[in-house]
């Protein structure tokens, strides 16, 4: 069943189970985790960085920009999470799916490319939750590169436990 909206959860990590609904918040990690708001089950895990999402809070409501996009899951789903609800967009065809990955791939490469960068001349890079373009459709749905963040986070726990 598609959800209409999603309660803001605050953690200091993302628990192994989801509850349906949640938005999973670890501003600690800079990263968000949240159930498909289609229903469908699938874990959904969005970095915050400025090449990638941008949480936005007012009060208790909180907004994730840009759209999630899972293309890579058999739902195909497309939304936005606004004030802590759920507005649906309609499906993107095959071909613009590819495009926007391409994109995406390009966005994050130049992200890491400054980054490093920035760490060889010591000089300071943009400030975190800029983006660098202004897309508003991102693939963060792939299995593998879930599994790599959610090893990474399981990691980060028992570091800093």
């Amino acid at each position: 069943m598609r959800l209409v909206a999603i309660r803001p959860k605050y953690v200091q990590h993302v628990p192994d189970q989801l509850e349906e609904g949640v938005l999973y918040i670890s501003e600690r990690f800079r990263i968000c985790s949240h159930l498909c708001a289609c229903g469908c089950k699938e874990e959904v895990v969005t970095p915050l960085s400025h090449a990638e999402w941008h949480l936005f809070k007012e009060g208790e409501l909180v907004s994730l920009l840009p759209s999630i996009g899972n293309w890579n899951y058999d739902c195909k789903s497309h939304y936005f999470i606004e004030h802590n609800g759920i507005r649906w967009l309609p499906k993107l065809s095959a071909q613009r799916i590819k495009r926007v990955q391409q994109k995406d791939a390009l966005d994050l490469k130049r992200m890491l490319d400054q980054d490093n960068d920035g760490q060889k001349s010591g000089s300071s890079r943009a400030s975190p939750g800029m983006p660098l373009s202004s897309r508003s459709n991102v693939d963060n749905s792939s299995p593998t590169r879930n599994m790599t963040l959610r090893q990474l986070m399981t990691a980060l726990k028992n570091i800093f436990r």
